[in-house]
């Protein structure tokens, strides 16, 4: 999902499908422990969806991490 912070256009990435194979979580776990769909969660992983801060911080709290070691913004140039 893309959104403007500026006069450049950023995107939003993640390594949320990297995080849960380390700790051996599926989808469906991660979803249950924050409180949404599974859809939601592969959404997020796949780029097709921006979490709310809420949301973020749970996902965070779920890794014991903190949201910028799972989200990142990048410039599209």
């Amino acid at each position: 999902m893309h959104f403007i912070l500026s006069e450049n256009q950023e995107l939003m990435k993640n390594n949320l499908t990297v995080e849960r194979a380390i700790k051996k979580v599926t989808q469906q776990q991660l979803a249950e422990a924050v409180g949404v769909s599974r859809q939601t969660i592969h959404a997020i992983e796949s780029g097709k969806y921006t979490p709310s801060t809420l949301l973020a911080l749970k996902i965070g709290r779920f890794f014991n991490k903190s949201v910028d070691d799972i989200f990142r913004l990048e410039e599209n140039e």
